[in-house]
């Protein structure tokens, strides 16, 4: 069958109409910030991009799209350029939740060191904790960053319900959503949010290019400054010469993602349920959120370690991961699988499976079989 790759919430191919617009965009080299007929070309190619990227997406009129180097990136320029643009906040608080990306919860650890304070609010079983969060709002705060997605569990978190507390208890408060793990497949929260992060590379777009969604009001109210200084390029958030080659290669996979998903809104669904059905009858256990999306799929092994049983499925050409690919090489406990209540034990047995409209019904029977023998030998090994 050959490879097997089903790491997709870690990165995916690129699609076909992404790989046809790159190869397309490579002769318009000038750069897009240039003020002669060259550069004209190149900047008409960037703002075709971004606004199909805001069409596709349905921001509407009310928010810009500022292109970044990746969904990282994106989290950064939302929480540190927030929470230094030097405008005045209800209060020093910064609130996210206890299961964020690394590049949200670094950047909050990172304000700690600037005088802010960092309030988590708990997701156990995969929901977000609005009461806690509603007592966290007392007093107010600088800003509320919550993903929508959970890169780990497939949780998906209210953040439209968060956001109408927040506009309750802190109107003043700023709302960002890292949304990268649901970007083109969950409906974004437009009109919740005041920034939303995305990313190309999770819908069979280029690495190295992100973006970030950015409400009218928070450039109104100026509360926004880059974290990257220079030209002043991405309407002075951002600056460094423009990729425009990676620009069509995103708009082009948003595209595609999005006619893909008009062709058969529920195949993700299908196929999500099918492997949570076939691994369960191979004898490991799901890890079940409240409410989650049907394309990531927490597994906990019985008894196996999952770096044991990753190597396990590498073997045999089956590619999974034991959590975020952007810390999976550290070793320590993934803080999103304790968060949502497993013991450190399980959450050093668990493993992500993470789908796309490319997996196939066969290729989970081949992951599934493969579970199944590696339980029963890798037991065998351990006593």
């Amino acid at each position: 069958m050959g490879l097997i790759y089903l790491d997709n919430s870690a990165s995916t191919p690129l699609c076909g109409a992404a790989v046809e617009a790159m190869r397309d965009a490579v002769g318009v080299f000038a750069n897009p910030a240039s003020v002669h007929a060259a550069g004209a070309e190149a900047f008409a190619l960037l703002e075709r991009a971004r606004a199909d990227i805001l069409d596709c997406a349905g921001a509407g009129r009310d928010y810009r799209l500022v292109f970044c180097g990746s969904g990282s990136e994106a989290n950064n320029l939302a929480l540190l350029g927030t929470l230094r643009s030097g405008k005045h906040f209800p209060s020093k608080k910064v609130i996210i939740t206890d299961s964020e990306h690394p590049s949200v919860s670094a950047c909050a650890e990172r304000a700690e060191k600037e005088g802010f304070e960092t309030v988590r609010i708990p997701t156990r079983g995969g929901k977000l904790d609005l009461d806690e969060l509603r007592r966290a709002l007392s007093g107010g705060a600088a800003l509320v960053s919550l993903m929508l997605v959970n890169n780990e569990t497939g949780a998906l978190y209210d953040v439209a319900s968060a956001a109408a507390a927040v506009r309750e208890l802190s109107p003043g408060t700023l709302v960002h959503c890292d949304a990268v793990q649901g970007f083109m497949r969950e409906k974004l929260p437009f009109g919740s949010a005041d920034m939303i992060s995305v990313s190309a590379h999770k819908i069979g777009g280029p690495k190295g290019i992100g973006a970030l969604f950015v409400s009218e009001s928070v450039f109104t109210r100026k509360a926004l400054t880059p974290v990257i200084y220079g030209g002043g390029q991405e309407y002075g958030l951002r600056s460094g010469t423009s990729n425009t080659l990676y620009a069509a290669g995103f708009a082009a996979a948003v595209r595609e993602t999005k006619e893909q998903i008009a062709a058969d809104p529920g195949a993700l669904s299908r196929l999500g349920l099918y492997a949570r059905e076939r691994i369960t009858a191979a004898g490991c256990r799901i890890n079940a959120p409240e409410k989650g999306v049907p394309y990531i799929v927490s597994v906990t092994l019985p008894g196996i370690k999952s770096q044991v049983m990753l190597g396990f499925l590498s073997a045999k050409g089956i590619c999974v991961s034991a959590g975020s690919a952007c810390s999976s090489k550290n070793r320590r406990l993934s803080g999103s699988l304790l968060a949502f209540g497993l013991s450190p034990a399980d959450a050093d047995c668990t493993v992500r499976v993470s789908l796309s409209a490319r997996n196939t019904e066969k290729e989970i029977d081949a992951l599934a079989a493969a579970l199944a023998e590696g339980c029963e030998k890798l037991v065998k090994i351990r006593k």
